[in-house]
């Protein structure tokens, strides 16, 4: 069964009357289980195990997930594994089809959901703060923006530096005492633009630092800005968070369970990084369930308090790709929480997290399912995000489990908080489609249709639906038919207006799901609340809108989709139409998808080795060197491969073969010459595995590397051919008199010797390799001599692809081969990318033949920095370090390799890249779970650990990793280190390994930082952590660095998007994947053509007249 043919598991029909609607329960389900109960139904207990998705390549469950679960019976339960990303439009259609009302069913809908938003709208006290608050300061507006990062770095902020600093940043471009919407007179919009209102009156937009201080100073001084603006920062967290212990929140919470509300519970933070911060998160949980059990009372479930749980608290490796050691040790840390949230009868929900850990984190719900722990208990649940395209079948596989086993599950329905993220990471990683969808309307659909499915099987499912929408609301109630056997939530500090109407005039059992903690911890929530609900489109951010039109906020969502006809966002692209109609995106995998990871892994091992047998490709040549096993890294005796290499006389025989080649190939119209490199693209795509597992053999990458290489590989042949088909051909009419035409244009430059290296050893032997031959010119490659198999393969295919053999030829080697290739009278160019001494010597031996001076495009390495404030998120930091310092075992021309910490917050950020290093895992680049792989060879390995040991006796060696032992104990590996410098200066070199060096400084001494990178004379990737944006303007301004990246990781350079190239000792450009690249490749040629030679001006004698 595919994915969308499940959608009708229920037979229910449409239609019924209200009060008795078409899911209203029925008599023998009616009452919730009391706690110890087995549910007397076991009606239909197997009939929508065929709703359990076909595509189950990888079971993913364990024999036994933990000596405390049961195992699953994989044969009537298999894991969720449903297809990732559906097609909009076909989706679309089905849940149209199956969402169905009658016209009288419609009507209801309208009165019950005009009367709540006449009710919002006549509220004394506006629509409840945070409501009020997001319409008199919208994010598309300069306040509303200035408010969102304030919220989100500001109050964790230590030292008053660099406080005033963000502040002074985010104000002096925002006035909120003049806010764009008429004011409002709701105690939290006055009290925020009070308090904000001081500050932006003395920070006036163009004023310049020094200004705005002296203004400040002899008006109030900037300690009152600071602590007005935090007072706002405080009001703001107070309405989103019930509590900053889990004592204060349940005393807070008294006054709105005496309306009859209930609570669920959410402590705050992010997921972990370490460890350590797993342990805290888990101990925090443990504690507030008892705290909460306490003080529950005698009213029994659902009539109950209960707490929420995020999974990626509990593990800081909480990823689909480690799930054998994600069910390990989640599953037991888990149980323990769920037997003393039963103890108590508490409800426990497993809380959404981004649609990459949906599958691993029902693999863990099932575990716990099949534990006795959950036997005859209704307290357990999770949520499900319907902007999820796989949620209804979400919803399938939790009845048929629920069913079973024999349970009864709490489901929390949402409509979901990560889209943004969501639809970069899809962009980003090449899917074929959006695991969510791009329409709003979309989502509301979905959320109806999960919402028949829970209603219709209320026998073992209680349905908690969350919403701030009135028409939502209204659509539920009457989907119900009564009010039992489900409940509505909200957001504790959002939706007041509307559930007064709904909970405590209409009786509707109602539930606040509230934050507890620190406001420091308020930072990622804060920001995913205000751009779910803060978005221009949100009911929220409309019903409090007079001007808006009722029938407007009562629009269903056929009408907008129109019979799925408009069922995509036309402004989002799909991720492989990023690039539009100049060329098409690289085609990647998913690996949180177990079918994508699972088929990979498997084509992997089943391609043998040795595999390939290298070889010089030069027609006509005979003679060659030796042949040497080409032995792979991971382990010192997997021979992935033999090579050929070639003999000092088989560069002539090269040279001469390219020579005759370039005579034919530069003719070759540029369509054609682009024609072949996108048959390259294609191919490889085509031939993606055995690339793969030669990369994972011979180089040692792990899956995530050699995806994304293979990637860029692509992206490049597709950059260049549709770069080539714009900049070369007929060339561009220039301006000039009458009586003449005058042509620019490109042209070939004669036979190119690219020399590219081991680290990335198809995707930079490709990007040289494409771009010289698209220009027109014959290419005599020579890879790195540590990997010259997958440079064979990329020749080979290149072939396949129509270049001629005599137009592009491989010649594998040494050095010795590399210095008489540059050395060479009729070589036209070099690119060499490789290390800055290597570079010197090619440029100096192009400099001193006598004939033509020819191009060098020299790529090398850099000392990379990263700088980090105290407005940083730590979280972030901590992901975007380890992986820019220590992903591809630090072998990456753009890898981290100095650290500049803010003193203030060094201690901490340390201690959690400490521990975040320590779950990394070395070992099988085959594997999933591995992070890192080897260095590539023994000389790189014992260069590293020279300079460690060197480091130990001046500097701090604060970590060192583990390397793996047994089978892979002969592999060369080098683990994470960090080391902690007394000075920048005490890092002379570029270390080309997993080391990563720090260096704490002072917020007054930032420009002793710029000072220190500017001084190493490399100038190829930057990294700055920081929310004041004229603290990076001035880093920006101040390094000649080729890539800065702010607020991100440092690698992993996209083709067309981040050209990548650096100045000074880091390369001579232009940027590879850059609109210049190519131009360097070719020779400009002007051609000016007399027309009126013949005797006359026959064009200008046509002009009118007139």
């Amino acid at each position: 069964m595919n994915g969308l043919e499940n959608f009708a598991v229920y037979g229910v029909k449409r239609g019924g009357g209200h009060g008795n609607g078409p899911f209203a329960p029925k008599e023998s389900t009616k009452h919730w289980h009391k706690f110890g109960e087995k549910s007397s139904s076991t009606q239909g207990k197997m009939q929508n195990l065929l709703c359990l998705l076909a595509s189950s390549r990888e079971t993913g469950m364990p024999t036994s997930a933990t000596a405390y679960t049961t195992a699953l019976d994989k044969s009537t339960l298999p894991p969720f594994r449903a297809e990732y990303a559906l097609d909009d439009t076909q989706l679309v259609r089905k849940l149209l089809a199956e969402v169905s009302l009658s016209d009288a069913q419609e009507r209801r809908i309208d009165e019950q959901a005009s009367g709540y938003i006449h009710a919002m709208r006549n509220a004394p006290t506006g629509l409840g703060g945070v409501e009020d608050f997001m319409r008199e300061f919208g994010l598309t507006t300069r306040e509303g923006l200035a408010m969102m990062v304030l919220a989100e770095a500001l109050l964790r902020v230590p030292d008053a530096t660099t406080a005033d600093k963000l502040i002074e940043d985010k104000l002096a471009a925002a006035r909120f005492d003049e806010p764009s919407q008429p004011k409002s007179d709701t105690w939290l919009v006055s009290a925020s633009s009070w308090a904000l209102g001081i500050t932006s009156r003395l920070l006036h937009p163009g004023d310049t630092p020094t200004s705005i201080l002296s203004s400040l100073v002899k008006r109030m001084g900037m300690p009152a800005v600071r602590t007005a603006t935090r007072k706002a920062m405080r009001l703001l967290g107070h309405q989103f968070v019930l509590g900053e212990t889990i004592g204060k929140a349940l005393d807070r919470a008294k006054a709105q369970e005496a309306k009859g509300y209930r609570y669920s519970y959410d402590m705050l933070g992010e997921g972990a990084r370490t460890m350590e911060d797993a342990e805290r998160y888990f101990q925090s949980y443990a504690n507030a369930i008892e705290e909460i059990g306490k003080s529950a009372g005698t009213r029994e479930l659902p009539d109950r308090p209960g707490i929420s749980v995020k999974l990626s608290a509990l593990h800081p490796r909480y990823q689909a790709m480690n799930g054998e050691r994600v069910r390990g040790e989640v599953v037991p840390k888990l149980l323990k929480l769920v037997a003393a949230a039963r103890k108590h009868e508490l409800n426990f929900t497993v809380d959404a997290e981004e649609a990459d850990r949906l599958e691993i984190s029902l693999d863990v719900i099932a575990a716990v399912l099949a534990d006795p722990v959950t036997e005859g208990w209704d307290g357990f649940g999770l949520a499900v995000q319907a902007y999820q395209k796989r949620s209804i079948h979400v919803i399938d596989w939790l009845v048929a489990a629920a069913r079973k086993h024999d349970r009864r599950l709490m489901v929390r329905l949402v409509k979901g908080a990560y889209w943004d993220t969501e639809i970069k990471h899809a962009q980003e990683m090449g899917t074929e489609d959006y695991p969510v969808f791009t329409r709003k309307a979309a989502t509301d659909l979905s959320y109806l249709a999960c919402a028949q499915r829970m209603l219709a099987a209320r026998d073992v499912l209680y349905p908690q639906f969350a919403t701030h929408n009135a028409l939502t609301v209204a659509q539920i109630a009457e989907l119900a038919g009564d009010k039992k056997g489900y409940e509505f939530q909200r957001l504790h500090g959002m939706g007041e207006s509307l559930f007064k109407a709904v909970s405590e005039t209409d009786k509707y059992p109602c539930r606040i799901y509230a934050p507890v903690g620190g406001h420091k911890d308020l930072l990622a929530y804060l920001v995913r609340r205000l751009l779910e609900n803060g978005a221009n489109s949100s009911f929220v951010t409309i019903v409090g809108d007079s001007s808006v039109p009722v029938a407007h906020l009562l629009k269903r969502p056929d009408e907008i989709l129109k019979n799925g006809d408009h069922s995509r966002n036309n402004s989002i692209p799909l991720p492989l139409d990023l690039y539009g109609e100049s060329r098409k995106n690289s085609k990647g995998l998913e690996l949180g998808c177990a079918k994508d990871r699972t088929e990979l892994v498997t084509a992997i091992e089943n391609i043998e080795f040795p595999a390939v047998e290298a070889k010089p490709l030069i027609p006509g040549a005979k003679a060659f060197g030796v042949t040497e096993d080409v032995v792979s890294p991971v382990d010192g005796k997997i021979v992935a491969g033999k090579v050929t290499l070639a003999s000092v006389q088989n560069v002539e025989d090269a040279m001469t073969a390219g020579r005759v080649g370039f005579k034919s190939w530069s003719r070759w119209p540029v369509e054609d010459r682009a024609a072949a490199l996108e048959k390259m693209a294609d191919l490889m795509e085509a031939d993606f595995d055995r690339l793969m597992a030669i990369l994972c053999v011979e180089g040692g990458k792990t899956l995530t590397d050699g995806i994304a290489e293979i990637r860029e590989a692509v992206d490049f042949c597709r950059y260049y051919a549709a770069e080539a088909k714009s900049l070369f051909g007929a060339g561009r009419l220039l301006p000039g008199p009458t009586g003449e035409e005058d042509r620019y244009r490109f042209r070939g430059r004669g036979v190119f010797v690219c020399i590219s290296p081991w680290n990335f050893p198809l995707a930079i032997f490709l990007g040289q390799v494409s771009a010289a031959l698209v220009a027109g010119n014959a290419v005599i490659a020579k890879p790195a001599k540590q990997t010259p198999l997958i440079a064979h393969e990329a020749v080979r295919m290149m072939h396949k692809a129509g270049v001629p053999e005599d137009a592009l030829l491989y010649v594998p080697g040494d050095g010795e081969i590399g210095a008489a290739l540059t050395s060479h009278p009729k070589v036209a160019g070099v690119a060499f990318t490789g290390s800055t001494e290597t570079a010197w010597a090619i440029n100096r031996t192009l400099a001193a033949k006598n004939g033509p001076i020819v191009p060098l495009i020299a790529e090398t390495g850099g000392l990379n920095a990263m700088l980090v404030d105290a407005t940083a998120l730590p979280e972030q930091v901590c992901d975007d370090v380890v992986n820019s310092a220590f992903q591809s075992a630090g072998q990456r021309c753009s890898a981290l390799r100095l650290l500049f910490l803010q003193d203030d917050i060094a201690d901490a950020q340390l201690k959690m890249l400490e521990g975040a290093a320590k779950e990394l895992s070395l070992g099988d680049p085959k594997k999933p779970s591995t992070d890192i792989g080897p260095v590539i060879d023994t000389e790189a390995r014992d260069g590293i650990l020279a300079h460690v040991e060197k480091m130990r006796s001046s500097q701090k060696v604060r970590y060192v990793g583990e390397t793996p032992q047994g089978e892979y104990a002969n592999g060369t590996w080098v683990a994470p280190h960090i080391i902690e410098l007394d000075r920048p200066e005490a890092l002379e070199r570029e270390i080309f390994g997993p080391i990563l060096h720090v260096v704490r400084y002072k917020a007054q001494e930032l420009d002793k930082v710029l000072d220190a990178i500017e001084e190493t004379g490399y100038g190829l990737t930057l990294g700055v952590h920081s929310r004041i944006d004229a603290l990076v303007e001035k880093v920006v301004d101040r390094l000649a660095v080729g890539n800065v990246y702010v607020n991100r990781n440092t690698i992993g350079a996209v083709v067309g998007t981040q050209p990548f190239g650096g100045s000074g000792l880091s390369g001579t450009g232009p940027k590879a994947g850059g609109p210049n690249y190519l131009v360097r490749f070719a020779l400009e040629q002007v051609v000016s053509i007399n027309t009126a030679a013949a005797g006359g001006n026959a064009s200008l004698v046509a002009a009118s007249d007139e």
